[in-house]
């Protein structure tokens, strides 16, 4: 299983990388692509007021070295090292960002930040970054499918963990590293390599996402000017394979089988988050939704309210009476609640006292919640809620999805739905008159010559305005299920 053989793993990754051409970027995976960078410009113009990227951003040095690399929705610029840990955390601050169950985290966050910032110091085509960016998720989705899910019961964040050799497999892609170099740059990353999951629920998650891009940039950047590092430090016996994971509990063979074919970001488990609260809750949510718009129920009409998601998503969602903004994300008779009220749940919903109003109050008053009786732990659908209302005047409708991972590639969003969305992220960083010629410019991103001017349209006007205001970390314990569910 563990065979090593000549020639090292990252030189075999190196060759994968930068063999790959825009011609072979399927129709398919060019829209998959678009979408999901725009969708992670969008949340990380959400996540730059955020204290995690506020408070990172006041320690003296960070972004203060000269370059023309944007930090989002500002006037500042900086480094490409810098703008990428900065956006790069912002990104994932609210944890609002695309996931794929093959990874078990977020593949756009490692790679978005980092190739826009490159890009943008070296005048770059967005076409180079659109494929740049299919072979960073190619290389991080390959890998994940070596050491997972081990590697993620192990307790490791594959987001930041497997996403640094995505951003160097991207930036070296970008910027034409050439085979021998690359393979010096994930040799090098190995080493940057972390990310616990004992610290999820903090602002050292979203900081993950931050370092791991950087890192990236800095391996490739190292490589170009001659560092040097093991292009074996994969297989080594101390090396990334044999102590993340651990002798016989990863395969090689599966990193490379039938490599771009079909391409990663075609995975059918790619998901956007169209609601900004835990992606467990998200079945529920839509069935909420669907009752709401499809059987004309309003919130004022609801008597009693039962929620009954697959077993799996129940154990870290029920908090049926919130206290704080993050146990309102983790709550699924709140998000529930909310969806069947307003016909949306968006960011505001977790700002200030949100959980609080009184009709939401209400609504909690007469919700139960239990995990779906027919819906086994062990079968293979694990994403499924069913919804019912029993109205006032006796009436009681009922919805019901055995398996839907967010909004994946069998369900995916509408452009109206991305739109309000991105909307939604941009205003509270950018000025309102910049966010809709920005959302058309990033679904034309291949056209772009240089990506210098797309990012015009992404630098707003100092600090941004309307920062969150600080939430109440939850432990370790209170966002995270046992360990083998995974939470998005």
């Amino acid at each position: 299983m563990n065979q090593i053989a000549s020639p090292t793993i990252a030189t075999r990754l190196a060759e994968k990388i930068l063999a790959f051409t825009p011609e072979q970027a399927t129709p398919k995976a060019r829209a998959v692509a678009r979408r999901a960078i725009t969708d992670t410009i969008g949340v990380t113009f959400a996540g730059i007021p955020e204290p995690c990227v506020q408070i990172l951003l006041s320690v003296p040095g960070v972004a203060t070295s000269p370059g023309s690399s944007l930090i989002l929705g500002t006037d500042r610029r900086t480094s490409a090292l810098d703008a990428t840990l900065v956006n790069g955390t912002a990104a994932h601050a609210l944890d609002y960002d695309d996931f794929c169950a093959t990874l078990g985290g977020h593949q756009s966050v490692p790679l978005v930040p980092a190739l826009f910032a490159v890009a943008e110091e070296r005048k770059l085509s967005g076409l180079q970054v659109l494929t740049a960016y299919i072979v960073g998720v190619e290389t991080e989705l390959r890998i994940a499918r070596g050491v997972n899910f081990h590697h993620y019961d192990k307790g490791w964040h594959p987001t930041a963990t497997l996403g640094v050799f995505g951003a160097v497999a991207a930036v070296a892609h970008l910027i034409g590293l050439g085979v021998e170099k690359t393979a010096v740059a994930l040799g090098l990353a190995a080493s940057l390599d972390a990310g616990l999951k004992a610290n999820f629920g903090t602002m050292t998650k979203p900081l993950h996402i931050g370092h791991c891009g950087r890192d990236g940039v800095l391996a490739a950047l190292l490589a170009e000017k001659g560092f040097t590092a093991n292009p074996a430090a994969f297989e080594h016996h101390q090396g990334f394979l044999n102590v993340f994971n651990g002798p016989g509990t990863f395969d090689v063979d599966r990193i490379f089988a039938d490599w771009g074919n079909p391409l990663e970001v075609e995975d059918p488990t790619i998901a956007i988050k169209q609601f900004p609260c835990c992606g467990s809750t998200h079945p529920a949510v839509m069935m909420a939704l669907e009752l709401r718009d499809k059987d004309d129920v309003r919130a004022e009409d609801v008597a009693a309210l039962e929620i009954r998601p697959h077993i799996r998503r129940f154990r870290h969602t029920n908090a049926p009476d919130p206290q704080t903004q993050l146990q309102a994300k983790f709550s699924v008779q709140y998000v529930v609640a909310r969806a069947l009220l307003d016909g949306a749940v968006r960011l505001k919903d977790f700002e200030g006292t949100a959980f609080a109003e009184p009709e939401i109050r209400r609504l909690l008053g007469v919700t139960t919640a239990e995990p779906h009786p027919d819906m086994p732990e062990d079968g293979e659908a694990q994403w499924g809620a069913e919804v019912s209302v029993t109205l006032n005047d006796g009436r009681r409708l009922t919805r019901r999805v055995d398996n839907v991972v967010g909004r994946d590639g069998n369900h995916p969003m509408t452009d109206s739905e991305m739109w309000i969305k991105f909307e939604d992220c941009a205003r509270r960083s950018l000025p309102r008159e910049q966010i809709a010629p920005l959302f058309e410019r990033l679904e034309t991103l291949e056209s772009a010559k240089d990506i210098g001017l797309v990012m015009k349209l992404m630098q707003g006007r100092g600090k941004p305005q309307g920062a969150a205001q600080p939430i109440r970390f939850a432990t370790h314990t209170e966002q995270e299920a046992p360990e083998t569910t995974w939470i998005p």
